[in-house]
């Protein structure tokens, strides 16, 4: 594992890296009060193990809204936030038809993709997936499962988001992407922020169940909205106290090497295994946001992030090396058995 300590902790990248990009939110209410009205919207646990050591604490997001992932709780936000907008604006009382005729579209790996395909069938839009060939079939067959339209293209996540991208310019289309760059920021924005209702679930579980702040934090990201999202909360909610990793895979450094070089920075690697982080270019909200928020960004192997599997099944926490990358780059911290970890299991086991 390598890890570097951010240079740009407390107070961001320069001025002129990441013009007219917003901070992240941290407006954990605004999700939490629009979620809580979904009949599948509920706290996913955090439970406490101390077989890897020090006390660690790992948000299980398996569960999530039924839907498998953290992710659950991005797209379809949004498209609950856009639903409440159109029936308070047209006056009418139908809000699970309000999105009628609209087109959502977007390039996943599988979690982002399925939280687009059941937010849009909730209120009566149509959702087109792009999936790059990696994806496995497994994903492909749960989205259609979902009302979906799967479309094959390119072989890596960066080809299938332009071509995503072309489909929505060419046909109205409303692009929804979980990732932000120059002129792309509402909509991001607005996902990240769903993100805050699992952050602030684990802020308020862990002051009941450990009685004080974490010493660590590990984040995993791809295009880093979950870490950017987490890290902007917990710094609100615990100040400068917990040390919060950021961990990729060495394959796709996009936050490594923007945060070594003090601006955005696209990047190039061999297909991770970690396919959910395997994204080779950084959200530029996330990024913003990391820069100030994030202490240290550390980068895994795939061998690495395969070696912990074993010992998180044996301890119930089954998953993929995606969602338990952060547990991954915990084991190597030699952290002292006083410390307190919170983690993220951000997903099941890969299909």
């Amino acid at each position: 594992m390598q890890i570097k300590d951010n240079p740009w902790r407390g107070k961001g990248l320069p001025e002129d890296a990441l013009p007219d990009i917003p901070w992240p939110s941290t407006d954990a209410e605004a999700p939490r009060a629009l979620l809580a009205r979904c009949p599948a919207a509920g706290a996913t646990p955090l439970e406490e193990t101390t077989g890897f050591g020090p006390a660690v604490w790992i948000k299980d997001e398996r569960g999530r809204m039924n839907l498998g992932s953290f992710k659950a709780l991005g797209a379809a936000y949004v498209i609950a936030h856009e639903a409440q907008e159109v029936m308070r604006t047209s006056g009418s009382e139908d809000m699970m038809r309000s999105l009628e005729g609209r087109t959502y579209v977007t390039a996943s790996a599988g979690n982002h993709g399925l939280s687009v395909a059941a937010g849009a069938a909730i209120f009566g839009a149509r959702a087109i997936i792009y999936l790059a060939a990696p994806v496995p079939k497994s994903f492909a067959d749960r989205l259609r499962a979902r009302g979906a339209e799967v479309v094959r293209a390119g072989d890596h996540y960066e080809a299938s988001m332009e071509a995503a991208q072309n489909a929505a310019e060419e046909n109205g289309w409303t692009l929804l992407s979980d990732s932000s760059w120059p002129g792309y920021t509402e909509l991001p924005h607005r996902l990240m922020e769903g993100y805050l209702a699992m952050a602030a679930e684990a802020a308020e579980q862990m002051t009941v169940q450990a009685g004080a702040p974490p010493t660590h934090i590990l984040l995993q990201a791809g295009v880093g909205g979950l870490a950017g999202a987490c890290a902007a909360h917990f710094r609100e909610v615990w100040g400068d106290g917990p040390r919060i990793i950021v961990v990729e895979p060495e394959a796709a450094p996009a936050l490594f090497d923007s945060i070594e070089a003090g601006e955005f920075t696209a990047t190039e690697g061999p297909v991770s295994s970690m396919g959910r982080l395997d994204c080779k270019e950084a959200s530029l909200i996330a990024l913003k946001g990391l820069a100030r928020d994030a202490d240290a960004f550390a980068l895994i192997s795939d061998e690495e992030a395969a070696a912990v599997l074993p010992e998180l099944a044996a301890l119930g926490f089954d998953t993929s090396e995606s969602g338990g990358a952060g547990l991954a780059a915990m084991t190597h911290l030699g952290l002292s058995g006083d410390a307190r970890v919170l983690c993220i299991l951000s997903e099941g086991p890969a299909e």
